[in-house]
This record gives C-alpha cells, structure tokens and sequence, in this order.
C-alpha cells in the first residue's frame, strides 16, 4: 500500500496564529511546525503499522520549508519546496489514499481558525463550477483526477464539517472546537495525536468505502480577490482570465491541475 500525507498548519491542534497576520508571522508558528511533525508522524506510523510499503509526506503549508525533517519517521519520503509543477509530487495512480493533516476551514466559513483558500491575502474566496471551495475540496479533486481518493482528514471542527460535506467517506479527527480568526478550545496535542494513530487505522481498514472526489470537466474557475488591483493585474497578466466584474477573474481548464 501506498499513501500521500499533506501537512498544513492551521489546522493543527494548538495553533491559532495572531491577530493581524498569517501564522506565518506570529509567534504561534514554532509551535505550528514542530506540531505538525508530530501528527504528521501519528499518521505514518499508523500507515506502515497497517502494512503501507511507501509513504510520501509534502511540507504542503506556505513556500513547503516549515517542518523539522529529521525528526520526521525516516520510513517516509519528504515532498518540500516549490515548483514542482503538480499538487501531489511523486503520487500516481498505483497510490491507495491521501490524507489531510493540519489543513483549514476555506475563505467565508463564520469563526473558523485562519480560513482561506491557498492565499488569505489575495482570495475572497474561489469557485469551482459555481460552487464555493477551499483546499480540502479542490486539492481532493486533483487526487481524484489520478482516482486516487482522500482516506483521512484531521483539522478544528469547522474544517472537519466542510470535509463531511464533500467527502462524506472519509475518516476525521478533530484537533480544536474553532471561536473564531484566532481562537480555539484545542484539545491536548498529545490526545490528537493518539486520535491521529487511531482515526487513520480505521481509514485503512475502510479503504474499500473511500472513492475518488471529482469535478466535471471541463473546469471554470473563478477568483474572486479580496482587491480589485488583484483582479485587474492578473487578468492584464495572463490571458487565460477574463474579469467578469471588479473583483472576479474566470478561466475554465480541462483539468483543475492544469490550474495548481
């Protein structure tokens, strides 16, 4: 068996960011990334303890350079950096499941812990097929386009909601009971942890129930920029987008991986 782990960051227990800029920025980020090591490790061990032969783990949050590598199961092969020029970097269609650590709750969902959609500076929110998404849903989509499906999610409780909505297979863990931008009630790291080992053993032993996410193709693709010199400056820059109104740009692609 075969996995691929994407680790974020806001969704992780305990991490909640600062008022006034990205979790990037606050001092809540250490902590952030040293946590994000220690779920991400909650999972591989369940993995390979159900008989996983092949585990991939992508450093998926900001420019892919947060997590302390070497304390990282050295079982597991490391995705880091940018660039690549696909979502999933070593991942084809021989992989049995992708599963979500530390991800977050997308643009325009009420008291959810740093939500936004791959950019909290630019996006307002996106739309796929004129239905509002975020990263849980379109990066699901990506996977399924090789009919790989998303086995596992763990993130705060508005985060996990939005996966059972689109995903309702899928198995979860819930790391925080969200407030709001910056608050949580977290539960202790360590019992997330324990909830990760556990709650990923029974997505494998549900392996049979998981299926692909995807979207009708052809994809149009709206983005709706939080600034109108955004909207403007992209349309001007790349001609696929058209604006369709002072915030909004349009492109429609065969794939959604011909987007990201």
């Amino acid at each position: 068996m075969r996995f691929f782990v994407s680790v974020d960051c806001e969704g992780l227990a305990c991490v909640v960011g600062a008022p006034g800029g990205t979790l990037t920025d606050s001092r809540n980020y250490a902590f952030a990334c040293q946590q994000a090591v220690r779920e991400a490790n909650a999972a591989a061990r369940a993995l390979f303890d159900a008989g996983a032969e092949r585990v991939i783990i992508s450093d998926s949050h900001g420019g892919g350079v947060n997590l302390d590598y070497d304390q990282l199961d050295e079982r597991v092969e490391i995705a880091l950096g940018v660039g690549f020029g696909r979502r999933y970097p070593g991942m084809d269609d021989s992989f049995d499941g992708v599963l979500f650590i530390g991800y977050h709750a997308m643009d325009n969902t009420p008291n959810a812990v740093l939500a936004h959609s791959y950019s909290s500076k630019a996006y307002q929110w996106i739309e796929v097929n004129g239905v509002q998404m975020g990263e849980v849903e379109i990066d699901a989509a990506v996977a399924g386009e090789t009919g790989v499906p998303v086995i596992f999610v763990s993130s705060d409780d508005k985060c996990v909601a939005e996966a059972k909505r689109f995903l309702p297979w899928v198995e979860t863990v819930v790391t925080k009971q969200s407030f709001g931008w910056n608050a949580a009630l977290s539960k202790h790291p360590r019992q997330v942890e324990k909830e990760i080992y556990e709650g990923v053993t029974r997505a494998v032993a549900r392996l049979f129930e998981m299926q692909p996410f995807r979207v009708e193709s052809p994809v149009t693709i709206r983005l709706h920029y939080k600034r109108m010199e955004d909207a403007e400056r992209q349309s001007l820059a790349d001609t696929r987008w058209r604006r369709i109104d002072a915030y909004t740009t349009e492109s429609v692609f065969e794939r959604l991986s011909d987007w990201l």
